[in-house]
């Protein structure tokens, strides 16, 4: 976490692994994102070449029970996103792949790179993305959630700007972060209860905080977590590793 001005911008970390999510990043985020009720935006970045990769599926290996934990994770994830009282900006320079995908469509404002590949190819190994439905398809409305769950193919950033996934897209992923932080701060200049009550209220008249809906979309993607067909095709790919 670091402190701009009246901005908190929190980064995920672990360059070497292109972000990819582990239960305890998601934990550390969910805090960080607890600990920063206080400022007026709050941006979340990543270190390194991209945003996030999704998941870090290797953990899954040798316990089938992580990738329960990693979905559950993500969900609260983009629970505290959405539900945090400052508006919440996400710069997803470079890809924001599945779980990546997913906290750029909980986010309020979301800027990408025109480079930046985005999407959800992990119904290609038999993980539903479903958890990310809820939030998703408020964003981009029910059709083009259906299509960019179903379609594992990814889009870039200027496809994703054009389907209203992300709000902003720059030309190179260098100017990501930036622009995020400057969209924060001049959000974070404005009264602080006035943009909470709204943001709050935005979130009752989408219904992007039904906790039935949310519920609803974690269970469907934690139904398949274990099935044979999920196994079969992860084992597919550690044999390829």
């Amino acid at each position: 976490m670091e402190p701009v001005d009246s901005v908190m911008v929190i980064r995920l970390d672990r360059a070497e692994k292109r972000n990819a999510l582990t239960v305890g990043m998601l934990k550390s985020l969910g805090q960080a994102l607890d600990n920063s009720m206080s400022a007026g935006a709050v941006v979340v970045s990543g270190v390194g070449d991209v945003f996030c990769a999704g998941f870090d599926l290797s953990a899954c290996r040798d316990d089938a029970g992580v990738l329960g934990a990693l979905l559950t994770g993500l969900a609260a994830v983009c629970r505290g996103m959405r539900g945090h009282p400052a508006p919440v900006v996400v710069s997803a320079h470079g890809a924001a792949i599945a779980g990546g995908c997913a906290m750029v469509a909980a986010a309020d404002i979301a800027v990408t790179d025109g480079g930046a590949k985005i999407g959800y190819p992990v119904v290609r190994l038999g993980v539903s993305p479903a958890v990310s439905g809820p939030m998703l398809r408020v964003g981009i409305g029910d059709g083009r959630a259906r299509e960019r769950m179903l379609d594992s193919g990814l889009i870039d950033g200027w496809g994703a700007k054009r389907m209203g996934l992300v709000h902003e897209c720059v030309k190179t992923a260098a100017e990501c972060e930036a622009r995020g932080i400057e969209i924060a701060r001049g959000l974070a200049e404005k009264p602080r209860h006035a943009i909470g009550y709204t943001k709050a209220w935005l979130n009752e008249v989408d219904g992007s905080m039904d906790e039935a809906r949310l519920e609803a979309g974690l269970l469907a993607s934690l139904s398949r977590v274990g099935s044979a067909e999920e196994r079969e095709l992860l084992d597919q790919v550690w044999k390829k590793a």
